[in-house]
């Protein structure tokens, strides 16, 4: 691991997101609460929140942090037949928190594929990405939105 002893302790904080394109069935069951395993936007928030907590024990060299907040906002846009969700984490420390941003919005998009590969085998996991963070030496990063 990096050695961040040397660093200040300041607020960091992440956001991330990633996308489910399921299709319009899987997407009308999520929304009438009617997908066989149950409540999938519930199920991926709590796993998301969890995967964040656990994130330096399944990235080899990440280091364990006191989270102050973990949060996993999941919506349909049914627009694209899709899952978005949006993770963000927040801790005051010597490193960032983008792992656990991106873990927690990954983990929410694979228990959406896991809770929905019944109803559609052909679900895609995609646009896994940090959208911004702040705090530490480096300063902020925000993700240009596409027009």
């Amino acid at each position: 691991m990096v050695d961040i002893s040397g660093k200040q302790t300041t607020v960091r904080q992440a956001a991330a997101r990633a996308s489910v394109l399921l299709n319009e069935e899987s997407i009308r069951l999520i929304k009438e609460g009617r997908m066989p395993k149950g409540d999938v936007q519930a199920a991926a928030r709590i796993a998301g929140i969890m995967a964040a907590k656990k994130t330096p024990e399944l990235i080899p060299l990440c280091h364990p942090l006191a989270l102050s907040q973990a949060g996993v906002d999941i919506w349909l846009d049914e627009e694209k037949n899709s899952v978005e969700i949006e993770s963000s984490v927040k801790t005051t420390g010597r490193t960032g928190v983008e792992m656990e941003a991106l873990m927690a919005a990954s983990v929410a998009a694979l228990t959406v594929y896991d809770m929905c590969k019944a109803v559609d085998k052909g679900a895609v996991i995609q646009d896994v990405m940090l959208t911004r963070k702040s705090g530490g030496k480096s300063g902020v990063f925000k993700r240009a939105t596409k027009k």
